[in-house]
């Protein structure tokens, strides 16, 4: 058949490598120079920092993304080259260290737990009571309620330490409005089956390395075409296919960003119900903090958790991918930070690192990005568009659609490929 697929972020580049595979004719739309969507890299601007690459977002894959992975050996990528995997580790400096053994799923987290330093004997026997009542439920409520309403009595310290920061992590929601059964599916598959399932990947290249690009490649390689600059500017349903400006398609993919949507198929009453939904939606931003050290300054750890402040998590570039003297800091979901400038926000962070570092220099240079809608806000009881429309020729792919992940890239990923399947399986 063929097929166009509009938007070359992580859920349209998977559906095109599935769809690419399978022998489709294909022509891949995306508006911007770059793909990837919110999870690409793009070179520093300024002339002194030519060639330096940074991304857009620091993004961590679990052991359990299956389908990403599955994908990045299919587009002939080796996970050792970009991505270094880690076993579960929480560190938060003077708060808390949770390091889970080589036992299997789910003992590994019990004895971790039992172990953490910075917890006390009542917290973390409370924890792992937790924990084992979730398993027995199999992770599955009845009634969607808030990831707050979730953990109920759990000692406020754990909450601080080791919940909240694991949620905002997957959902890049705040605990007060976030989906527990969302959470709970994100635990399930990360503690519920193998060990591994619950390793940190952190990206050692960056991120249009990890999979933009090869995806790409390998659509070309099987006839695709990719269309990087190209906005689409009208999209008609007709009874045999999809006119794409002036050109007919079998079948189309929408692969655009939720609040993209309205502008491509406002028009087709067959979208209707997906667009209400997505009209409800509303969103979360996503902070990285760039600061340039000398090439000598490291963290004592590849990633390290903060608290007490806006930033949740730091990552050394030097001992990932080789950006030495290069720190970047995570800052999930919306936060007073949003009421300062980008050099008071650089600052904050900064004063957080001088008390991980000892006698830590003045950056460089520093550059803060912000993605204001950098995900949906995975909220609990929110209703999410299926892949399928009602036009039989007409499919919706994105982390923001029906499935068990909130907006992560392996939700994307699996988004896409399920889109796939739908187009395979619909009427020519």
């Amino acid at each position: 058949m063929k097929i166009a697929v509009i938007g070359a972020g992580w859920a349209g580049l998977a559906a095109a490598v599935e769809l690419a595979a399978q022998g489709h004719q294909l022509t891949v739309f995306e508006a911007s120079p770059h793909l990837g969507g919110r999870a690409r890299s793009f070179e520093h601007k300024k002339p002194e920092h030519k060639g330096l690459l940074l991304d857009n977002g620091q993004h961590i894959l679990l052991g359990a993304y299956h389908q990403s992975l599955r994908l990045m050996k299919q587009v002939g990528l080796t996970e050792t080259d970009i991505l270094l995997r880690l076993p579960l580790t929480l560190e938060t400096p003077g708060h808390l260290i949770l390091h889970t053994p080589a036992l299997s799923a789910p003992l590994h987290l019990l004895a971790g737990l039992i172990s953490a330093q910075g917890l006390s004997l009542s917290e973390r026997l409370t924890t792992l009571a937790f924990f084992a009542k979730l398993r027995l439920r199999n992770f599955k409520l009845g009634q969607d309620k808030t990831v707050a309403e979730l953990l109920g009595k759990q000692p406020a310290k754990v909450v601080q330490l080791l919940w909240e920061p694991l949620c905002i992590a997957a959902l890049n929601t705040p605990v007060s409005i976030a989906s527990a059964q969302v959470f709970l599916n994100v635990l399930r598959d990360s503690f519920s089956h193998r060990r591994t399932d619950s390793d940190m990947l952190l990206p050692r290249r960056d991120l249009s390395a990890v999979f933009p690009q090869a995806a790409a490649r390998y659509v070309t390689e099987h006839g695709g075409n990719i269309l990087s600059g190209t906005t689409v500017k009208s999209l008609r349903l007709q009874s045999n296919g999809i006119e794409i400006d002036g050109a007919h398609f079998d079948k189309a993919i929408c692969a655009v960003a939720p609040h993209q949507l309205a502008a491509l198929v406002r028009d087709i009453p067959q979208a209707e119900t997906a667009l209400n939904m997505v009209s409800k939606f509303s969103y979360q931003p996503i902070a990285t903090v760039y600061l340039q050290y000398p090439s000598t300054v490291t963290l004592p750890s590849p990633m390290l958790g903060l608290s007490g402040g806006d930033a949740q998590w730091v990552f050394d570039r030097g001992a990932l991918c080789g950006q030495q003297g290069l720190i970047a800091a995570s800052i999930s979901t919306e936060g007073q930070y949003q009421k300062l400038s980008h050099d008071e926000v650089a600052m904050a962070v900064h004063r957080r690192l001088q008390a991980l570092i000892k006698q830590l220099p003045s950056p460089e240079w520093h550059q803060v990005i912000v993605e204001k809608r950098a995900t949906f806000a995975c909220v609990a009881g929110l209703q999410r568009p299926a892949n399928h429309t009602a036009h039989p020729h007409l499919f919706l792919a994105g982390d923001y659609t029906a499935g068990d992940y909130p907006a992560t890239l392996e939700g994307a990923v699996r988004s896409g490929i399920k889109c796939a399947r739908l187009l395979n399986e619909s009427p020519a």
